[in-house]
């Protein structure tokens, strides 16, 4: 074992737990979202309010530790995380998590394991506090979605590009005919902000990215047609039916 961190057991706990979230309100537009939770390192860690003795510490760098023989039989530690990222080893009756590498970091590596390991370049890892890092500057230019149970924590590891809520449908003209090329447009009634798409060659649309819990109107208009309009609120996903058109 070394000085951060205690054996783990080969199965049963998910340093990066990678998460399936089936998404949407009517069967015919389920879709899944993939999310990796790991420890988020917190800044001010619940698991540390939780803990005793000083079982569970932040480092310079923002590691979140738990220390392996203060933490022994604290399975409060376990219990604080709002995430399920600390698990409880029965056998050595021990909290444990994702340590971020921090023994391989002291030795000089570059990244966590998972950062360098990554195929597809899906993890960074650098310093939050220089503005002028890759990590801040792909910060500045994707969207940031923090995991919702963490309540507005400020957290280590930044969650990027996470879904948000959608609304989608389907168009059609009388006699089952699909409304292809439809245009839809999508109003935000607080801010006015709008947006527009075409129904694809199904009839279908959606809009993702909506703002929750936002009040929105959606307007379906195809030339020689009467315009439909629909409101909804982005408070989960939502498929808003089957519109069919009327003669102008």
């Amino acid at each position: 074992a070394s000085r951060l961190s205690a054996p783990q057991p080969h199965e049963g706990q998910r340093w990066i737990d990678i998460r399936e979230i089936e998404r949407g309100d009517d069967n015919r537009r389920i879709k899944t979202a993939t999310v990796p939770v790991p420890c988020t390192h917190c800044r001010e860690p619940e698991c540390a309010r939780a803990a005793t003795s000083g079982a569970v510490y932040v480092r310079e760098d923002g590691a979140v530790i738990i220390d392996p023989k203060k933490a022994v039989g604290q399975r409060q530690i376990a219990e604080a995380c709002p995430i399920g990222a600390v698990y409880w080893n029965e056998e050595l009756n021990l909290p444990q998590k994702c340590t971020l590498c921090a023994e391989l970091l002291d030795e000089g590596f570059r990244a966590p394991r998972c950062v360098d390991a990554c195929p597809n370049g899906a993890m960074h890892f650098g310093d939050l506090d220089d503005q002028n890092s890759e990590v801040c500057r792909l910060i500045a230019e994707n969207r940031v979605t923090p995991l919702p149970e963490l309540n507005g924590t400020e957290t280590n590891v930044i969650h990027l590009n996470v879904p948000t809520v959608f609304f989608s449908g389907s168009v059609y003209l009388p006699e089952d005919e699909v409304a292809d090329g439809g245009e839809v447009t999508l109003t935000d009634l607080k801010t006015g902000e709008t947006r527009s798409v075409t129904t694809n060659c199904f009839g279908d649309w959606e809009f993702e990215w909506l703002e929750k819990d936002a009040r929105y109107e959606v307007r379906i208009s195809l030339p020689g047609w009467r315009t439909v309009t629909l409101e909804a609120v982005a408070d989960t996903d939502h498929f808003l039916g089957e519109v069919t058109l009327e003669k102008a």
